[in-house]
């Protein structure tokens, strides 16, 4: 009986070890949810968010923060990212993730919300917080922001005598008459049936008034006026051939080559792409503009790119997570994102400083294509989503399809990945 009584007491000791281990691992443990944390992140081809880190690292000892690199390729950081958390891992503890996952891993559960209290909110550029915001609360804190702009060449439109087009009316005149008599091409975006064709379509929807999803994923929207209107703009380009048909396999850097190679009056491209066309050895350095995006009546509107910071569910030191997004979003960080990382940063008075401003001219620009950008559609599948948005537009550029028809097909389509969520 000793023998027996002394081994449940072993048993029982045994399980509240147990018992105190998991409570550490969600809720933060006994060191008051601070310690060493990891920060999971794609490549940085720049090289800069190691040094940021170093200036965090030098002034919390105690709450060290190790930069995890990811794949370069968006799809492979997502895929990495989601199995870990899936699997419920705290591996990650604050995870840089891009604007249009933020729905999706907090429906998961695999994201923490976040105290808006503890944050720079206040200071940001109003239009960001939107994407780190799922069904009325805040999951994630806004790091980069990233608009789509239009860039042209400044030299032709120059002996051409016309300002840079505000309309989809006037950019298809000046890529039908004014290109060809200088040798180029017209107009072009990121066309490959891919994510950045979801984006290219859903600038062209909103743009003109319209939404793909609504009610944060929950209705379906597409079928509309506007999207007929927007899509046909898109279609009707290719066909009249003012859109190349080169463009059809175009994505960032494809589209960026050959607006920087000489061959594009005009291009729709993301801002890092000024840096490029503008450096020494460039063939269309110093003759290059850029404006917002044009739309049907005036100027467009862009959706919003970038990435967002957000805090996995299981983190075993949550509060040391919170504090390190509030340094991230800090001013002086902010700063660093630019001008070390070549990223827009979402801190709103970088978009006004004079000494900016003169190093990055395209600031102004940037601040009101993303002013009044709007996130991609919300949806807890928002993959499947953008697979969709992309092949069924891919199938009407391509004249697989018409409009309408492609439109009731994505109408069915998106109903579907609805019902499932």
């Amino acid at each position: 009986m000793r023998r027996s009584g002394m081994a449940v007491r072993l048993v029982l000791a045994a399980l509240l070890v147990l018992l105190a281990g998991c409570s550490q691992g969600a809720g933060g443990g006994g060191d008051g949810g601070r310690g060493p944390i990891t920060l999971a992140t794609g490549r940085d081809l720049t090289g800069y968010l190691q040094h940021v880190l170093d200036g965090w690292n030098a002034g919390h000892p105690a709450e060290k923060v190790t930069l995890v690199q990811l794949p370069e390729a968006a799809d492979e950081t997502y895929a990495q990212m989601a199995s870990s958390l899936r699997s419920g891992s705290s591996r990650f503890d604050v995870l840089n993730i891009d604007v249009a996952w933020t729905s999706e891993f907090a429906a998961a559960g695999w994201i923490a919300p976040l105290d808006r209290g503890s944050l720079p909110l206040g200071h940001l550029l109003p239009s960001v917080l939107d994407t780190a915001t799922f069904r009325g609360r805040l999951y994630a804190m806004p790091y980069v922001t990233n608009a789509g702009l239009l860039y042209y060449r400044k030299d032709i439109l120059a002996k051409a005598g016309v300002a840079p087009p505000r309309t989809w009316a006037e950019l298809e005149q000046d890529a039908r008459t004014i290109a060809p008599k200088y040798g180029l091409q017209g107009y072009a975006g990121q066309l490959l049936p891919y994510e950045g064709l979801t984006v290219n379509v859903t600038e062209a929807i909103q743009s003109a008034g319209g939404t793909v999803l609504g009610d944060e994923g929950r209705t379906v929207t597409v079928d509309s006026p506007a999207a007929r209107q927007a899509l046909s703009f898109l279609v009707d380009g290719v066909r009249q051939g003012w859109i190349p048909q080169a463009a059809l396999g175009f994505k960032e850097e494809e589209s960026r080559r050959d607006f920087q190679d000489g061959h594009l009056l005009f291009l729709r491209n993301w801002p890092y792409v000024y840096d490029s066309a503008s450096a020494k050895g460039s063939p269309v350095a110093g003759r290059i503009g850029v404006v917002p995006l044009p739309g049907p009546d005036g100027p467009g509107s862009s959706v919003l790119g970038g990435s967002d910071l957000a805090v996995n569910a299981h983190s075993r030191h949550p509060r040391t997570a919170a504090d390190l997004l509030a340094y991230l979003t800090s001013e002086g960080v902010q700063r660093q994102v630019l001008t070390l990382g070549s990223l827009p940063p979402v801190w709103a008075s970088l978009y006004t400083d004079p000494a900016l401003v003169r190093r990055y001219p395209y600031l102004p620009v940037l601040e009101q294509s993303v002013q009044h950008a709007q996130p991609r559609p919300k949806s807890a599948h928002y993959d499947q989503v953008s697979l969709a948005v992309a092949a069924v537009a891919g199938d009407a550029l391509r004249g697989r399809v018409t409009v309408d028809q492609a439109l009731a097909r994505l109408k069915r389509e998106l109903a579907a990945i609805v019902r499932t969520g």
